[in-house]
């Protein structure tokens, strides 16, 4: 069976990386690609690297016209997609067809109504199924809850690309009680891609090359609220969580090197050897050296996740240590953030949706060097 798949905001740079991924998808055929703004311009004038795409019109972003596909895909600003699906849906059931969504945006993520008021303000849209099938449950050692519900699921919310990096560097550890997560400190390497298109001074070459800057800096930054809700998924009490995060934009155009830090708590001081029980914490949750999760490999003990390794692909690379001196435990995640980050995440979740393999149309392999 092959499906059809619209794609709204397909001109960014999310909107891009889903097509690239989408246009290699032996299930799946392209239909309307829409941006408001670049609306008549064919999409090779603004995505030259996917020529096979490259004579398509953009289209209108239009409800009725999305909800003419099985699949639609929004790469939209936070805030933009809220409206925009909840005009599909009323398309959708004025014409009997019941397409999948998927949210690359933040409108479906939150299930808190006061975080999002906080963070975003505007109207609080429905939380939908969480992109992240790797999300750990409690009780969970390894993810399955979230495969299942993603696997029912017609309305999915695709995590934030530096969620997935904290995410996944931390939530062993949390799940299993290893980590103090009341002292969670996350500093965060991210390219510029994760900025998006948008012209600001600040994000042209003259200001960027040669130059680290952070921004969202104490307490602001918007992901906060979802990493803190996927630390709960895990088993974490509301409230006990405690996180100071710091993004850093570096002169790389994708990707993110997450170093998450966090106290020992007494249950791991207390094993014969805190930094192997860490490690085979973390094992049991993703895997190593290609055996268990596809996408997660938990590197050699020594070896440090690298942007560069990860390049290009749905690949995040995970390692943990103990900082025995500081009596904390040092957990690092690399991902590209338009591949894990946004849009493979996307194509991974879709997959389970439609019951295909995980891993259909996502690239397994970065680019070197």
């Amino acid at each position: 069976m092959t499906w059809t798949a619209a794609v709204a905001g397909a001109t960014g740079y999310a909107g891009g990386e889903v097509l690239r991924l989408l246009a290699a998808h032996p299930e799946i055929e392209i239909g309307a690609v829409t941006a408001n703004s670049s609306a008549g311009a064919r999409l090779g004038q603004i995505h030259p690297h996917l020529p096979e795409l490259a004579m398509r019109e953009v289209e209108p972003t239009e409800a009725g016209r999305l909800a003419e596909h099985d699949i639609v895909i929004l790469a939209l600003p936070h805030g933009a997609s809220g409206r925009v699906t909840a005009a599909i849906e009323d398309a959708a059931r004025s014409s009997g067809r019941s397409p999948i969504l998927l949210d690359c945006g933040a409108d479906h993520r939150l299930t808190s109504a006061a975080a999002w008021e906080h963070y975003y303000g505007g109207p609080f849209a429905e939380p939908w199924a969480y992109g992240m099938p790797e999300l750990l449950h409690a009780g969970e050692t390894s993810p399955t809850a979230q495969r299942a519900a993603l696997s029912a699921a017609t309305r999915i919310a695709v995590p934030g690309c530096n969620v997935t990096a904290v995410t996944l560097a931390a939530q062993p550890g949390a799940a299993a009680g290893l980590i103090d997560t009341s002292s969670l400190t996350a500093v965060l390497a991210v390219g510029y891609s994760g900025a998006g298109k948008s012209l600001k001074p600040h994000l042209t070459a003259a200001e960027a090359l040669g130059s680290a800057q952070a921004y969202a800096v104490g307490g602001t930054h918007r992901h906060i609220p979802e990493i803190v809700q996927n630390l709960q998924v895990a088993g974490l009490p509301a409230g006990t969580t405690r996180l100071s995060f710091t993004p850093v934009l570096v002169p790389m155009s994708r990707g993110i090197l997450a170093t998450v830090i966090a106290p020992l708590t007494a249950l791991a001081l207390g094993a014969d050897d805190p930094q192997a029980r860490l490690r085979e914490t973390w094992i049991d949750a993703y895997g190593s050296g290609g055996d268990g999760e596809a996408l997660i490999d938990v590197l050699p003990e020594g070896a440090w996740p690298t942007t560069g390794s990860v390049l290009g692909s749905g690949l995040a690379h995970v390692q943990v240590a103990v900082d025995a001196a500081a009596g904390v435990a040092t957990m690092m995640c690399a991902i590209d953030n338009l591949g894990k980050g946004t849009a493979s995440a996307a194509i991974q979740s879709l997959n389970l949706a439609l019951g295909l393999p995980e891993t259909t149309g996502v690239i397994m392999s970065g680019v070197a060097p």
